[in-house]
């Protein structure tokens, strides 16, 4: 699949923006971060902001983003629309958890429970993005039980690192944020890799001979489809060689996962300086990583059409 800046750059900083508003609820109302009001407006202001941006930049591969609004009527069989009206549904918890937030300094009561269904609303919304991919049988790279955990745990991963950043700036770090920050890293790098060796020594069932039912033959074609390139084979028959594949996945082993974790690991036996420091360069680091990791998802997906454009294997 062609990979689109506009939905790389959605799916990362939303993906952030959602697993930060989850923990912020969840902490909050446990009362394990501060119900300070300048801390909970940067933390919501961080978390709202990259949710926000992200779904903009989403209507921008769209040719008609005027219309995308119309996406949400179809909420009762299309994932993506189940998507934007969870995304929608979520913003009312955060705006009420925000009001006692800031203008309170209360993350209890009536605004914990509000920011315990913020947290539920922001998990469903990324499980519904993530079966957009999931759902497609026509991709194989997709179309298997590891993407769904995998794209969730990306998300609480990149939300807590911010979180941790955030905590370690307001001079509030303890030992149950960064111990949380160290296990998400550890739990999305295992299903990262998972997954990677999942796609790479199993293969689609779909090949040119199984569509016409001709089974253990190689079918080619006579005739190409087409004489010029289209849209299809732009978009669909995108591929990414696999010398390439695998220097992008070590760059992403190393700047998502094991550089962040090392550094995680610093912040949780340091203070001061040194721990903000370390904390900024691996969210930083991290970034960096989910980006090359997300690129990596759309340019190794091979969609089942490109076998009539002749492919033996997808």
């Amino acid at each position: 699949m062609h990979p689109a800046f506009s939905v790389i750059f959605f799916t990362t900083t939303s993906g952030a923006g959602y697993g930060l508003l989850a923990l912020l609820g969840i902490f909050g109302a446990a009362g394990i971060i501060p119900s300070e009001r300048w801390f909970g407006l940067t933390g919501l202001v961080v978390a709202l902001g990259f949710i926000g941006v992200g779904l903009l930049s989403s209507t921008f591969h769209l040719g008609h983003p005027e219309r995308a609004w119309r996406a949400l009527t179809q909420w009762r069989s299309s994932w993506l629309a189940r998507e934007g009206v969870l995304a929608v549904l979520t913003f009312i918890p955060a705006g009420l958890l925000a009001v006692g937030w800031v203008f309170f300094e209360s993350t209890s009561g009536f605004w914990g429970v509000m920011g315990i269904i913020a947290a539920i609303l922001a998990w469903l919304t990324v499980i519904a993005t993530s079966m957009i991919y999931r759902s497609l049988a026509t991709i194989f790279q997709w179309a298997n039980f590891w993407t769904l955990p995998g794209y969730l745990m990306l998300s609480i991963m990149t939300g807590a690192l911010m979180l941790g950043t955030i905590v370690m700036v307001f001079g509030h770090g303890n030992r149950v944020i960064q111990g949380t920050v160290i296990l998400s890293i550890a739990i999305a790098w295992v299903l990262k890799y998972v997954y990677w060796q999942y796609i790479a020594t199993h293969k689609s069932l779909a090949t040119p001979s199984s569509a016409i039912a001709v089974d253990g033959a190689e079918i080619t074609p006579l005739d190409p489809p087409h004489n010029s390139a289209n849209y299809l084979m732009k978009e669909m028959g995108f591929s990414v060689a696999r010398k390439h594949a695998e220097k992008l996945r070590l760059i992403s082993h190393v700047t998502l996962f094991a550089l962040p974790l090392l550094l995680s690991v610093l912040v949780y036996f340091t203070s001061g300086p040194v721990a903000i420091i370390a904390s900024v360069v691996a969210m930083l680091s991290s970034w960096l990583g989910v980006a090359v990791e997300r690129w990596l998802f759309f340019a190794e997906a091979k969609h089942t059409v490109t076998l009539y454009y002749g492919a033996q294997s997808v």
